[in-house]
């Protein structure tokens, strides 16, 4: 930790094998889709965002969806949406957890497809359904979406990447098949900033990377960004958090003595009153996960 090494060192490239299995029936599916439905993590619009989508997908009517907007903070929704909308982009808010937003995909499905079912009416294809294909990286929520849109929880969900294990059709309404695919990542991570952030939001299994550093990494971005998140749930004082980071040493000498204290504010301790950093790592990201931190957006624009 005191070293200041980049998690970046630890492994950023690598590809299971199922999603490149995965990619290549995606892309022979994609051949059947009307409209792409691309969900993407409110809290790391960007960094969700699979470069390799963009590409199989261009020529397709697409809706981005934020979802788990309820753990990102409320003013950066709106600004990300507004971001995608003024690249011509629809853009919805949703909340899968409480089914916020889930009724304006549906209406968005219909609506971007509206003049196309005109002209399959005027051949005579009446009760032609929209084909519609849902796409996401692992842990954006897809199966709580599903659940949500279809209004059953025929969908296992799990808080952690990889649950949707095979694609399937589900019927939304009589107007709209849903075709579901497992979540896919890309090849490489062009830059240490996105494996972060993925990493941060448990998209990036916890045993790829080394987990003491990613929540050190996470917290000194909460400190930066968020300190009174910080000082709120561990009952840190901000006069203290302050002080500490004032110290003339290295900051991560700095940020490793505040990751210290959470540890003893937890009971994170070993034998000899030595702090456990493993766990205090492990709950500093669990509660940046499940919103305990309160409502963090990782990538701003303003």
């Amino acid at each position: 930790m005191k070293d200041n090494k980049s998690c970046a060192s630890t492994s950023i490239n690598w590809y299971p094998g199922h999603m490149a299995k995965t990619k290549r029936e995606i892309t022979e599916d994609l051949k059947l889709i009307d409209v792409v439905v691309e969900l993407l993590d409110s809290r790391i619009p960007l960094s969700s965002q699979n470069p390799d989508i963009a590409e199989l997908t261009k020529g397709k009517k697409k809706i981005i969806v934020l979802n788990k907007v309820d753990l990102a903070d409320m003013a950066q929704n709106e600004v990300w949406k507004n971001y995608f909308n003024q690249k011509g982009q629809v853009c919805i808010l949703t909340d899968s957890n409480l089914g916020k937003g889930i009724n304006e995909v549906t209406k968005a499905i219909e609506n971007i497809m509206k003049d196309d079912l005109a002209k399959f009416a005027e051949k005579g294809r009446t009760g032609r359904k929209i084909k519609a294909m849902i796409l996401g990286i692992p842990n954006v929520g897809k199966s709580s979406f599903i659940n949500r849109i279809v209004k059953t929880n025929r969908l296992e969900v799990g808080n952690k990447p990889g649950v949707t294990k095979k694609k399937q059709w589900i019927s939304i309404n009589d107007k709209i098949n849903l075709l579901d695919t497992p979540g896919v990542l890309w090849p490489k991570f062009e830059d240490e900033k996105t494996a972060l952030n993925l990493a941060f939001t448990g998209t990036i299994k916890d045993d790829v990377l080394e987990q003491t550093e990613i929540a050190y990494q996470l917290l000194k971005f909460l400190l930066e960004n968020y300190r009174q998140n910080v000082a709120d749930r561990y009952k840190i004082s901000l006069e203290y958090i302050e002080k500490v980071l004032s110290q003339e040493q290295p900051e991560n000498f700095n940020i490793y003595e505040i990751m210290q204290e959470i540890g003893k504010k937890r009971g994170a301790i070993i034998s000899g009153g030595n702090v456990d950093d493993e766990k205090t790592a492990k709950i500093i990201l669990d509660d940046f996960r499940s919103g305990r931190l309160g409502r963090i957006t990782i990538e701003r624009i303003n």
